[in-house]
């Protein structure tokens, strides 16, 4: 599904040139779930940008499924954005005033979707993330956690083929946040394929791969193959 080699982003200011990231190569198969970790200034986020088309590289390639972006202009890299990748962000990015279900139908407002089709699309949704009795409430009224779960559910509308998670349990406690993980954990498990970003160890081990940056490069890329009960855990 995705296909990075070489990757290079450079940013210029002034007389100054920061190298976020210096050559990073990998590949993410259809299916996976993967954590990209590191600390602050690693190089995660810029490489989460232009995983999700926020942004182009400065050097190497990078291919989402099978297609190079060099070979796409902006408006062919927004309709892919939006019809392929869903994104959950740890600032939720909700309208406070508008209810769960006007939230998670933003992304099919402009598509060709009949009415009756895009109601049952954002249903099936909200009910994935068990809010459906929260359906016609206004998001500012719900917790932290019910708010991610509605930013999951948005993400989902679409039936995306890949999920971004950007740090999607920063801004919450320990319950909530294992609670979001348990939902993405549970949409690998019926194929969805997550990538995760985070500085969190143990949100991490959600994943089957964690792959860790340190100064723009690649530090290690290991796959989990043990067990992991997370139900009795807590997130730190």
């Amino acid at each position: 599904m995705i296909e990075v080699n070489d990757l290079k982003k450079e940013y210029i200011e002034e007389d100054t040139t920061t190298r976020a990231l210096r050559g990073v190569t990998f590949k993410i198969d259809r299916g996976e779930f993967v954590s990209i970790m590191g600390p602050s200034g690693s190089g995660k986020s810029t490489l989460l940008h232009i995983l999700s088309f926020l942004d182009r590289p400065t050097g190497g390639s990078y291919k989402f499924l099978g297609k190079s972006i060099d070979d796409m202009n902006d408006r062919e890299l927004a309709h892919v954005r939006n019809k392929d990748m869903g994104f959950v962000f740890q600032s939720f990015n909700l309208l406070s005033r508008l209810t769960v279900y006007d939230n998670v139908e933003i992304p099919l407002l402009y598509s060709d979707i009949i009415p009756r089709e895009r109601k049952k699309l954002i249903e099936d949704a909200v009910i994935a993330v068990g809010l459906e009795e929260k359906l016609h409430i206004e998001t500012g009224k719900l917790s932290g956690g019910q708010k991610q779960r509605v930013a999951i559910a948005r993400a989902l509308v679409t039936d995306p083929n890949i999920i971004f998670a950007d740090e999607p349990t920063g801004n919450l406690d320990s319950e909530s946040g294992l609670q979001v993980m348990e939902i993405l954990e549970s949409l690998h498990d019926k194929g969805r394929t997550v990538v995760l970003v985070t500085h969190e160890t143990q949100t991490a081990e959600f994943a089957n791969r964690i792959i860790k940056i340190k100064d723009g490069l690649i530090e290690s890329d290991k796959t989990i193959t043990t067990n992991r009960d997370h139900c009795s855990g807590q997130l730190k």
